[in-house]
């Protein structure tokens, strides 16, 4: 009989996600059905567990990645926010996302020639093929191609190549720190072809505006097109999450989708995006829109 696998953020039968530092004075929890792994990797703490209520569960370095429940509503939000609003997007780069969830997302445009993931740890791509096949099925689709390595290395060996690049990152604590300061997106802007778009993953403006604000204005310092847009997402601290969207053209509206489908056909396509959702996801709430002008 194997022995069954512990781990500290799991007490009484329930994952308990807290950090003083980034949520202090509240914690996420979800019940336990069964820990299916866990391993130390190069890079980070990766444990992954099956919930009762929430499928399986990504944690990395005691913060919740993904579930299968709700992971739609971040990977396509991320994803198509920059992919709609870029004319014709033909070459994109996913910095992170080792789950496959966003590559999932940006084949299914059809302007898209290649999809490269650069994720700085394998564990976390081998064992989304093995724990979260409804992700990690993009792996096997033919535009995509794999990059097991440092993203800022990786970039600065590409100047005017992408047309969307995709940080899907953790939390600017450990490993993804450096990509929410202003180094990383002007290697970003380098790397982006002349109307290039990024998204990146932007924080809770509950728990994070500090964070957001200084995100946006380095942002600002490097892209004429900096906004802020948002996601409803159960297990994430405060139930959302934001993104920065910026674009290399100063004419551009990421607000408004450049490109979008019949609804019967996005009904298909999408869980969570749509055309509507992409224009109200920019809608903030008042104290949010006063803090971030």
């Amino acid at each position: 009989m194997s022995e069954e696998i512990t781990h500290p953020t799991i007490v009484d039968g329930w994952f308990r996600e807290i950090s003083d530092t980034m949520w202090p004075g509240q914690a996420m929890t979800l019940k336990v059905e069964k820990v299916l792994h866990h391993e130390k990797s190069k890079y980070q703490d990766v444990l992954i567990f099956k919930s009762t209520d929430y499928g399986n569960v990504l944690v990395l370095d005691n913060a919740i990645q993904v579930t299968e429940r709700d992971e739609f509503s971040y990977q396509e939000m991320i994803a198509h926010l920059a992919l709609n609003s870029h004319p014709n997007p033909k070459k994109v780069l996913v910095i992170g996302g080792g789950d496959g969830g966003v590559l999932r997302e940006i084949v299914k445009h059809e302007s898209v020639e290649e999809a490269i993931l650069c994720d700085i740890d394998e564990a976390v791509i081998r064992l989304s093929k093995q724990y979260l096949p409804n992700m990690a099925a993009s792996y096997n689709h033919p535009k995509v191609k794999v990059h097991v390595g440092d993203g800022f290395q990786f970039l600065r060996d590409y100047q005017n190549t992408f047309d969307v690049i995709i940080t899907d990152s953790s939390d600017p604590e450990g490993p993804a720190e450096s990509l929410f300061q202003k180094p990383y997106f002007e290697l970003l802007n380098d790397a982006l072809t002349e109307r290039g778009v990024i998204t990146t993953q932007g924080e809770s403006f509950w728990c994070h505006l500090p964070i957001i604000k200084k995100v946006k204005q380095s942002c600002r310092e490097v892209f004429p097109v900096v906004e802020y847009a948002w996601t409803s997402i159960p297990t994430y601290p405060s139930g959302m999450i934001g993104f920065m969207v910026c674009c290399k053209d100063k004419n551009a509206n990421v607000k408004k989708p450049l490109r979008s489908i019949p609804p019967e056909e996005e009904e298909k396509q999408y869980k969570y995006y749509s055309k509507a959702i992409h224009e109200a996801s920019f809608v903030l709430p008042t104290w949010v829109a006063k803090e971030l002008k």
